[in-house]
């Protein structure tokens, strides 16, 4: 589960006294990075540090630092055999009352977090595209559902945009940089439209589309008489979720597809850093 912002404040109205655990420091294999948080109620949690041992221990030690009135405590554990995990890391926590300035942080840093998440916009809301709209809710994008019939947009996650388009491929141009894009439309001919401007777009990370490779190959041969620039074609993922077994069913499609996503979006973040340490090295070496 991703928490956002207004799950904190929702959290903190039923447990106005709760205490933040938060990995101050992480030292080798660790199930989760530094930074990574949850809150403690005195009988319900929000959010995870990894789980396991590691996580009740943190549990028990903020109901206790709850009980005995304290400000807060910290731990330093090793994730080994003392615990009964074989990570090898280790980590330092910090455990803290949560109090009104401390929500207040954790709100902004959630809310920043939520504004920078990329987008990906699902066409199509058919069975496959509905299976993937909920696969998505759960993981950190904006996922958007576009369809020409408005009728087809009911029953998605409250979290997923629905818009209902007469023209969907015009949404491609106006979408934010870094948009993911998954082309599962009940129509063919529309599908190439949308397929076509979304590989304009250079600054995506994945452009996907459902079909086989018969539907590849008829669709290259399209869009290189559209005189689209045939080295964009590599781009395009299709079929999509192609790692699978030939699963059809609309759950597994989309269970493989988000993976699918994630990796690209991922591998596109990777490449993003790497150019901007390379701007600062190049600009620092030209300024020596």
């Amino acid at each position: 589960m991703i928490v956002r912002a207004t799950d904190i404040s929702e959290f903190v109205a039923r447990n106005p006294l709760a205490i933040c655990a938060e990995l101050l420091a992480v030292k080798g294999s660790s199930p989760r990075a530094a930074g990574t948080f949850m809150l403690i109620g005195p009988s319900e949690i929000l959010g995870t540090i990894g789980g396991g041992a590691l996580e009740y221990m943190v549990i028990d030690r903020s109901r206790q630092v709850m009980r005995e009135g304290l400000s807060g405590d910290e731990l330093d554990i090793p994730l080994g055999p003392e615990i009964g995990q074989c990570c090898g890391g280790r980590v330092l926590v910090g455990m803290s009352v949560a109090d009104t300035a401390k929500v207040e942080t954790l709100i902004a840093r959630l809310t920043a977090e939520d504004a920078a998440e990329p987008h990906v916009y699902v066409f199509g809301a058919g069975h496959v595209g509905h299976a993937l709209a909920h696969a998505l809710a759960l993981l950190p994008v904006k996922t958007h559902v576009i369809d020409t019939r408005p009728e087809e947009l009911a029953g998605l996650p409250e979290s997923v945009e629905a818009k209902a388009v007469a023209m969907p491929e015009a949404v491609v141009r106006n979408a934010p940089k870094g948009s993911a894009y998954v082309i599962l439309t009940h129509d063919h001919a529309l599908d190439f439209l949308i397929a076509e401007e979304a590989l304009r777009r250079a600054d995506s990370p994945y452009v996907g589309m459902v079909g086989s490779t018969t539907k590849r190959a008829k669709f290259s041969s399209w869009y290189r008489g559209e005189g689209g620039d045939p080295a964009r074609l590599e781009k395009l993922v299709l079929p999509i979720g192609g790692a699978g077994t030939g699963d059809k069913r609309p759950e597994v499609i989309a269970a493989l597809a988000a993976a699918e996503i994630m990796v690209h979006i991922g591998w596109r973040e990777v490449k993003d850093v790497s150019a901007t340490l390379d701007d600062k090295v190049s600009g620092a070496a030209n300024g020596r």
